[in-house]
C-alpha cells in the first residue's frame, strides 16, 4: 500500500474542512470494479457508479461507496437523517439538501484527482418536481417509496483503470481530535485493504443469477394511456403546457438479487451512466447515456439526447441508419424543441448570454442504438450553487 494522506496534511486541512478524507492507494490489477463491490459493500447500503465513453470504452474512473455517514431521505415532503444526528433545517427536501450541502466544505483534492470523493450520492424520483414546480395533487402513492435518497460519503473505493489501482477513501467528518480521527481512518482503510486481499484465487464470473417472470403488468389500460395522450394534446393546444410526457409503469415479477441485475445490465447495455444505488428495501439499477446536468468549474453542461435508431448490423448499415435519422424531420423537430427547453433552462442560471450551443445534432453510437445528441453550455452566475442548477433544469426534457 502507498499512503497518499500524511497526518500532517489531514490535521491541517481538519482546521479548515468540515470533512477530510484519508486515502490510500492499493493495487487492484485483479479486480474489477463488480469484485469491489462484492467485497467491500455486499448486501450493505451503498452504490456502484460506473461509466462507459462513447458506447464503446469504459472511462478511467468507477466509484463505489458505502457506510455514509448518513442519509437524507425524503417521504411524503418530510425529509429525514439516517444514520447520524443531522440538525435539519425546515423547508421542502431539496431546500434541506441544499442548506445541509452548504454547511459542509470538504478538503480538495489536488493533482491527479478523481472527479468525486465526497459529497452526496443518490436519486430524485420523479415527483420530487412538486418541490420545484407548484402543481396539483398528484396519482396515488401506490409504492410508498422515498421521494429523495441521498447518501453523504462516508468510505468510497475509487477504482482507476488508468493506473490499475483502488483509492481507499474514508472521509472523516467534522473532526474535532484529528490525531484521533486519523488513527481511526486509518484503521477502516487497513480493514478495507485486507477485505480486498481475502480472496487470492479469481475464479471466472458465473452468469448472474437472478430470475424475470415472462409477463409484463402496465398501471393502465392501452385505451387509459391512448386517452391520457388524447388530454396530452390537448393542453398542448390550450396552451397550458408545450411538452408533456405521459408515462406509463411497467412491472415484472424479480427474484434475486438485484446487484446481479446490474452486473448482467452492465454486460447487455454498457452507456455512460451506470449506476447501482441500494437503501434498505429498494435498489435502483440503471444505464443511461445521457448528462441530465453538470455543473463544474463554473460551467453548466447539458446534452439533450432526442432521436433514436438502432445499430446496424454492418457499418454501412449503421450509416444508412445514422442517415435516415438526421433526416427524419419528426427527430429534427423534437430534438430542436430540447435543445431550445435545455437552453431555457440553462439561462436560470447562467449570466446573461453566456449560454451557447456548442454542439448541434451530431450522433452518438452506443451498444445498441445511435442518438442524436446536442450540447449547451453556459457559465453560472456566481450567486448560483448545485441544487440551484438542479432546480433550473429537473425533471429533463428528455426520458
Amino acid at each position: 500500500m502507498t499512503m497518499t494522506t500524511t497526518r500532517e496534511a489531514f490535521v491541517d486541512a481538519a482546521a479548515r474542512y468540515d470533512v477530510v478524507p484519508v486515502i490510500t492507494e492499493v493495487l487492484a490489477d485483479r479486480e474489477t470494479p463488480v469484485t469491489v463491490f462484492e467485497k467491500l459493500v455486499g448486501d450493505r447500503d451503498g452504490f456502484l457508479l460506473e461509466s462507459v465513453e462513447g458506447g464503446e470504452q469504459w472511462a478511467r474512473w468507477s466509484f463505489i461507496g458505502w457506510d455514509p455517514e448518513f442519509t437524507l431521505v425524503a417521504t411524503n415532503g418530510v425529509t429525514t437523517a439516517e444514520g447520524a444526528a443531522v440538525d435539519l433545517p425546515d423547508g421542502d427536501p431539496l431546500s434541506v439538501l441544499e442548506e445541509v450541502l452548504a454547511t459542509i466544505t470538504a478538503a480538495p483534492l489536488e493533482g491527479d484527482a478523481p472527479p468525486l470523493h465526497a459529497g452526496a450520492v443518490g436519486y430524485l424520483a420523479y415527483d420530487a418536481v412538486r418541490y420545484v414546480e407548484r402543481l396539483p395533487g398528484g396519482p396515488t402513492d401506490d409504492r410508498g417509496l422515498p421521494e429523495m435518497v441521498w447518501q453523504f460519503v462516508g468510505r468510497l473505493a475509487v477504482f482507476d483503470r488508468y493506473r490499475q489501482t483502488v483509492l481507499l477513501i474514508r472521509n472523516v467528518f467534522q473532526p474535532t481530535d484529528p490525531d484521533s480521527a486519523f488513527d481511526a481512518a486509518l484503521a477502516d482503510l487497513d480493514d478495507d485493504a485486507a477485505r480486498l486481499g481475502v480472496e487470492t484465487a479469481h475464479a471466472v464470473v458465473a452468469r448472474p443469477d437472478f430470475g424475470v417472470a415472462p409477463a409484463y403488468r402496465a398501471n393502465m389500460t392501452q385505451a387509459g394511456y391512448e386517452a391520457a395522450v388524447r388530454r396530452s394534446i390537448e393542453y398542448v393546444e390550450a396552451g397550458d403546457v408545450f411538452q408533456v410526457v405521459p408515462s406509463l409503469r411497467l412491472e415484472v415479477d424479480f427474484t434475486g438479487d438485484p446487484f446481479a441485475a446490474y452486473r448482467a445490465l452492465r454486460l447487455v447495455n454498457p452507456s455512460p451512466f451506470l449506476f447501482f444505488i441500494r437503501h434498505g428495501d429498494v435498489a435502483i439499477v440503471g444505464s443511461s447515456p445521457e448528462l441530465m446536468t453538470r455543473a463544474r468549474d463554473g460551467i453548466a453542461t447539458s446534452r439533450p439526447i432526442a432521436g433514436t435508431r438502432p445499430r446496424g448490423a454492418t457499418p454501412a448499415e449503421d450509416d444508412a441508419f445514422e442517415a435516415e435519422l438526421l433526416a427524419d424531420p419528426k427527430e429534427r423537430a423534437e430534438h430542436v424543441m430540447l435543445v431550445d427547453l435545455a437552453r431555457n433552462d440553462l439561462g436560470r442560471v447562467c449570466e446573461f448570454g453566456s449560454v451557447v450551443v456548442d454542439e448541434l445534432m451530431v450522433i452518438e453510437r452506443y451498444s445498441h442504438v445511435m442518438h442524436i445528441v446536442s450540447g449547451v453550455t453556459g457559465k453560472l452566475r456566481p450567486d448560483v450553487g448545485p441544487v440551484d442548477v438542479l432546480r433550473a433544469t429537473f425533471p429533463h426534457g428528455t426520458v
